[in-house]
C-alpha cells in the first residue's frame, strides 16, 4: 500500500467531489475534481501555506486543517510533467501546466507524479531521532495529481483542527 498526505478544511473530506473546484497548478477552474497528494506530510503542509501566502510563525496560531494520510490507487501514472521550472514556478506558470495536464487527460492518463512546487529542494527530509530530533537526510518532496472523483479511496485523519510545525516555513518555497 502506498500512502499519501493531503490537508483539507476540518469541516470538509480530504478528496473533492465535484467540478467547482478553483483552479490550481495541474488543473482549470471547473475541470475538476483533481486530488493533490503529497509523498510526506510536511509537503503537505508546504503546499497550504505557499498557497496561503503564509510565511510567519505567528500566523500558523490561526490555522485548524486536518492532516489525512490517503491510500494511493494501485495504479498510479508516473507520467512526468514539463519542466522543472515549470513544475515548480509560481502563479505564472499555471497555464503551462494547466494545459499539459489537460492533454494527458485527454490521452487517458489518470494520474501525474510532479516535483512539489511547495517544498524548498531537498525539503522533504522528515527529522530522524539521535540523541534528540534533527533534520533527516535531504530528499525532494513529490506531489500525485489524481483526475477525476475516487469515492473508494480510503484516508486516515491523522490530525485533526491543527496547524503545521514551525519548522515547516523554513521549507516553503513562496508563492510568486
Amino acid at each position: 500500500m502506498r500512502v499519501g498526505f493531503r490537508h483539507a478544511d476540518s469541516r470538509y473530506p480530504f478528496f473533492w467531489e465535484s467540478e467547482d473546484q478553483p483552479a490550481a497548478r495541474w488543473h482549470a477552474a471547473g475541470a475538476g475534481p483533481v486530488q493533490y497528494v503529497a509523498d510526506t506530510s510536511d509537503g503537505a503542509w508546504a503546499e497550504f501555506l505557499r498557497h496561503e501566502e503564509i510565511t510567519d510563525a505567528e500566523d500558523l496560531a490561526g490555522i485548524e486543517r486536518s492532516l489525512w494520510a490517503v491510500e494511493l490507487p494501485q495504479h498510479v501514472d508516473h507520467a512526468e510533467p514539463v519542466t522543472i521550472a515549470e513544475a515548480t514556478g509560481g502563479q505564472s506558470s499555471y497555464r503551462t501546466c494547466q494545459r499539459y495536464a489537460a492533454a494527458r487527460r485527454a490521452e487517458g492518463v489518470t494520474s501525474l507524479r510532479a516535483p512539489s512546487a511547495a517544498l524548498t529542494p531537498g525539503g522533504a527530509r522528515g527529522e530522524v531521532t539521535d540523541a534528540g530530533l534533527r533534520d533527516g537526510p535531504d530528499r525532494d518532496g513529490r506531489v500525485w495529481v489524481l483526475f477525476g472523483s475516487y469515492p473508494d479511496t480510503c484516508g486516515w485523519r491523522v490530525v485533526e483542527r491543527g496547524r503545521p510545525p514551525a519548522r515547516i516555513l523554513s521549507l516553503v518555497t513562496p508563492l510568486t
